[in-house]
């Protein structure tokens, strides 16, 4: 009997051993992981890139994904009450840090987040002092810091003039409800004059499926057209360029990724480079470091994308002065 009762207890504790090791393989979650929310505003190419840079740097840095890391990620595709619900659940589930991707995101989920002690990291914000995010760029305060993807909207622009030297009316198309847009909108029209441009004409898209309507808008009315980085517009870029080679208006996007959409060309960042320094940021915060005293970062624009055979479908050729400064050349 007592060798019986014996064996029970034997056979008890081998099967309470094998489960202590096999739950946490089965769940990818160890009792020491931690939870990080990812949210981007919408899918498109340079956020996504955003994202993978930041998983890849936090891997190098020792947080890896499925040992002592889990990501809960989603994404709205640009409804704010979305973005809202996804905000406060990550609040809800207590999630050790979050990784706000883009203005509007990070604008809800520093809202989501007030009066409780979780900190984020934002990626690909244009102004986040104008946004509302930090105090300023060099002492944010609060819990809240990140890479700004601030791009020169002068040099961006000389790239227009360069490529098309007659350009006199310059349309743009943004989302007026994206802080990040207004504000690279007000940058062009104070450096647009000094370039020999004498009228930017707005054209307005509040969702993705105002974009094909905004940009039909400016068909007769401006010599090309030129896109900030606006998550709305973005989403939607290939309508576009569906106007702009039906009607040989050339276009030009302050987004790299755009460019192998059907831009000419850009000078700007790389938003994988941006994940990665949102990584570097986010693994200082979890070992102990506070948001409020990490500054905010701006990536430098290291890149020149062209795309020849879409300003050939635009009814142009690149300089070839210009073609001698491209980093990566679409298509070659």
């Amino acid at each position: 009997m007592r060798k019986n009762v014996l064996k029970v207890l034997i056979s008890v504790t081998c099967l309470l051993m094998v489960l202590a090791v096999a739950l946490p393989m089965m769940t990818g979650c160890g009792p020491g992981t931690m939870k990080i929310g990812i949210t981007q505003i919408v899918t498109h190419p340079a956020l996504d890139a955003n994202r993978q840079g930041f998983i890849d740097q936090m891997a190098e840095e020792g947080f890896v994904e499925g040992e002592n890391v889990e990501y809960d990620y989603r994404t709205p595709e640009g409804d704010m009450t979305i973005a809202a619900s996804i905000a406060q659940k990550f609040v809800t589930d207590k999630v050790d840090l979050i990784l706000a991707i883009a203005t509007p995101t990070a604008q809800a989920c520093v809202q989501a987040t007030e009066g409780t002690d979780i900190e984020i990291v934002f990626g690909s914000v244009t102004d986040p002092v104008a946004a509302g995010l930090v105090d300023s760029w060099d002492k944010p305060g609060g819990s809240v810091t990140g890479i700004s993807d601030w791009a020169d909207v002068g040099t961006q622009i000389q790239l227009v003039v360069d490529i098309v030297p007659d350009v006199k009316k310059l349309g743009v198309i943004y989302n007026a409800g994206e802080v990040n847009s207004k504000v690279q909108v007000d940058e062009l029209k104070k450096v647009a004059p000094a370039m020999g441009i004498t009228e930017i004409v707005e054209a307005t898209a509040a969702t993705s499926a105002d974009v094909l309507a905004a940009a039909q808008s400016l068909v007769g009315r401006v010599d090309a057209i030129w896109i900030p980085t606006d998550n709305t517009v973005v989403s939607a870029f290939e309508s576009v360029v569906k106007i702009s080679e039906e009607n040989q208006i050339p276009l030009f996007a302050a987004d790299v990724a755009t460019v192998e959409r059907g831009a000419i060309g850009t000078p700007g960042i790389d938003y994988y480079q941006l994940g990665r320094e949102c990584g570097q940021v986010a693994a200082r915060i979890l070992q102990g470091e506070s948001p409020a005293d990490i500054p905010v970062k701006k990536v430098d624009m290291t890149d020149l994308f062209l795309n020849p055979s879409a300003a050939e479908r635009m009814g142009l050729t690149i300089p070839q002065s210009v073609l001698d400064k491209a980093t990566e050349i679409v298509g070659e």
